[in-house]
């Protein structure tokens, strides 16, 4: 076994021979006559040392020196510092302690105590390391689930516009760009690196409002009509009411920020955005930084209705005022980092960006409490972890722990003791009823020799357990990291870990899958997932016949004319739940979007009867409204490629020919459909 390694910092040599003597059974020692001499020593195995004794009264640099240059160094964080000294004049202790000396041990020297205080430091320092070190993964890990939970409720939003969810991704990186140049060239906005981080978060949350818009204004291809514009400048001012609307957060910085994102990223420094109508300085810079952000990446990506822009052409067309006016030194923001915005829109720059940006936060975090003691610090650290992750770690339904090896122990999370009714710190873990009673025989301690066997490089495992969780037998999966000393030759520690509910986790993914897929205002399949399944079962290359129908409500624009778009939406509700019913658990039926659905089956014979049985039961009254549909359908055994585009342009073109007659009726692809779509276009 590797032994650690001491420096004896003493410009006495029989103080140095005396304290080699009293530690060298256990350590391996070093020493120097001086400051100096202990700085080199420093500079080339900083991490190598456990701990120095050092004078204070010594020539060419003394012990006080000695400290300044350890802490201009950032040694004093790495090695721990015991002061050996005669001196007991109260100003050099307090001297001593406030330049991060850990302990004082006076001359003459007594065996005992050394070694006890040696040993004592040490062991403090170690566990200080760790508990630093545990404290920083566990921020990072939380403030990257924060992050995460953020990005998918934003990824919604943009799943269902039908775009990419890099947007949210483009936009944050930009955010923090502009920043940082911003708070380079001026001070008037008092924006800290703190506030850096708070904003790029935020702005994920720029467009959760779209989530009230109508999908069929929200998708339009083309141009919006006047009104339709108006319905989508809505989005702004309902982001802004989610996030006011959140029971007890509405002091959270992220709330307000997010508001103030939400609400006011429309308005124009000239005073013609929307919806309030700000200008200038009105406008809070969050906001202005995020506007900029999400123009110039709308203009360099590809929508439904529009190419995307080159860089050179976007920034040209933003410095041109051609999308508004924007507050001049922002401009000045964007000119000087345009020759970076390509290498950073790439999508690995785009996730490098975002990871290196985590990492700063969380160091910026731990610098901020920096000064305070341990205990303190790691009190304020759990405790604002604690209030702002409470709600995700309820509902993660996972059990924390931390296993220590010596002494032997067992913490619980907060949340996992209340939940297993366990106390949050167990001790001697391996005997507990932790052990006995949630574990199967034998189980835990296996669990444990494997963690034993882990490596620095190879820390973390994973296992599935049967596990007896409040009495109920439940598949689990462990999932721990060790833990290791920072030496030449690690030893082993203990580790962090959690437990993982496996059904429960199954259900959430289950739950979210199903979320996602679906079209939200009538509960289908949307298009895109539609899509995807039945060209799986198409390309099974099995004997089975399907069709494929196409349907479109005739005079749907009257309704939302005579009734409104509220009224409009019920009738489509109301058409979706009639396609669940009159359909069998194994087809597949979808909105496409607007009011066309469209349904896949499968037949055996004869494909009449499915088909006039879904025409009849759509056809009926509604809240005054006389529903009438027309529909085309096409058949996998008339497709040469059996695929779904070539099912599905079969059936578009049935649907065109059904609508071109009058519509109200249903229509079968056939070669007259073929001929009649074919004349439409050489005419």
């Amino acid at each position: 076994m590797v032994k650690r390694k001491i420096l004896i910092v003493d410009d006495s040599e029989i103080n140095r021979s005396l304290l080699s003597d009293m530690l060298s059974s256990e350590f391996d020692i070093l020493e120097a006559e001086n400051g100096m001499e202990a700085s080199a020593i420093l500079h080339n195995q900083e991490h190598e040392i456990s701990l120095m004794l050092l004078d204070i009264v010594m020539p060419v640099m003394d012990g006080f020196e000695m400290l300044t240059v350890m802490n201009k160094n950032g040694w004093i964080k790495s090695v721990p510092v015991i002061m050996i000294s005669a001196e007991t004049v109260p100003s050099y202790m307090d001297k001593a302690y406030d330049l991060g000396v850990l302990d004082y041990i006076s001359r003459p020297f007594d065996e005992r105590v050394v070694q006890r205080r040696v040993t004592s430091t040490i062991m403090l320092a170690a566990k200080q390391k760790e508990l630093a070190h545990m404290v920083t993964e566990q921020l990072y890990e939380k403030e990257k689930d924060n992050r995460l939970m953020i990005e998918i409720l934003s990824n919604i939003v943009e799943f269902r516009n039908g775009e990419s969810g890099l947007h949210v991704l483009h936009v944050h990186t930009l955010t923090e760009l502009l920043l940082k140049k911003l708070i380079e060239k001026t001070d008037k906005y008092n924006i800290s690196k703190k506030d850096i981080s708070l904003i790029c978060t935020a702005s994920a949350l720029h467009d959760i409002g779209k989530i009230a818009i109508p999908s069929e204004v929200l998708n339009k291809p083309g141009r919006l009509t006047k009104e339709e514009f108006e319905i989508m400048k809505t989005h702004s001012a309902a982001g802004a009411e989610m996030l006011s609307r959140i029971p007890l957060r509405e002091s959270d910085p992220l709330i307000q920020v997010g508001f103030q994102i939400c609400r006011w990223h429309h308005e124009r420094y000239d005073g013609r955005g929307y919806p309030d109508g700000l200008e200038g300085e009105q406008i809070p810079i969050a906001a202005q930084v995020v506007a900029l952000a999400d123009v110039y990446d709308a203009l360099t990506s590809e929508r439904v209705y529009k190419a995307a822009f080159s860089h050179e052409k976007a920034v040209e067309m933003i410095v041109n005022g051609e999308c508004g006016v924007f507050n001049p030194i922002l401009m000045e923001c964007l000119l000087e980092i345009a020759e970076i915005l390509k290498k950073e829109f790439g999508e690995t720059s785009v996730g490098g960006h975002l990871e290196r940006d985590l990492r700063e936060t969380v160091e910026q975090q731990i610098m901020d409490i920096g000064e305070l003691n341990m205990s303190e610090r790691t009190f304020r650290l759990l405790e604002h972890e604690r209030m702002k992750y409470e709600f995700f770690a309820n509902m993660s339904k996972e059990i924390q722990f931390e296993y220590t090896a010596t002494p032997e122990m067992l913490v619980l999370s907060q949340w996992g003791a209340n939940y297993l009714n366990f106390p949050e710190v167990i001790l001697d873990p391996k005997t507990s009823a932790f052990a006995t009673e949630v574990f199967l025989k034998d189980d835990f301690e296996k669990f444990l020799e494997k963690l034993k066997k882990t490596t620095p490089e190879n820390s973390i495992i994973k296992q599935t357990y049967l596990l007896s969780i409040n009495g109920n037998p439940r598949w689990s999966e462990v999932i721990a990291k060790s833990m290791w000393t920072n030496e030449e030759t690690p030893q082993y520690e203990g580790a962090i870990g959690k437990i993982v509910d496996i059904h429960e986790y199954l259900e959430k993914m289950n739950r979210l899958e199903i979320a996602m897929s679906q079209d939200s205002l009538t509960g289908l399949l949307n298009h895109t997932v539609a899509q995807s399944r039945i060209a799986t079962y198409l390309s099974a290359q099995d004997e089975k016949k399907y069709i494929l129908l196409l349907i479109d409500i005739d005079n749907f624009r009257k309704a939302n004319d005579k009734y409104g778009h509220q009224s409009g939406d019920e009738i489509l509700k109301y058409i979706g739940n009639t396609i669940k019913n009159s359909i069998r658990s194994a087809d597949i039926a979808a909105r496409m979007g607007g009011d066309e659905f469209l349904i896949f089956m499968e037949y055996k014979d004869t494909t009449k009867p499915q088909v006039e049985r879904v025409f009849q039961k759509l056809h009926g009254e509604y809240e005054g409204f006389q529903i009438s549909i027309s529909m085309g359908i096409a058949s996998s055994e008339e497709c040469e490629v059996k695929n779904y585009d070539s099912l599905f342009k079969m059936a578009d073109k049935a649907l065109y020919a059904a609508k071109h007659k009058g519509g109200h009726i249903y229509q079968f692809y056939d070669k007259a459909v073929e001929n009649a779509w074919s004349t439409r276009f050489s005419e």
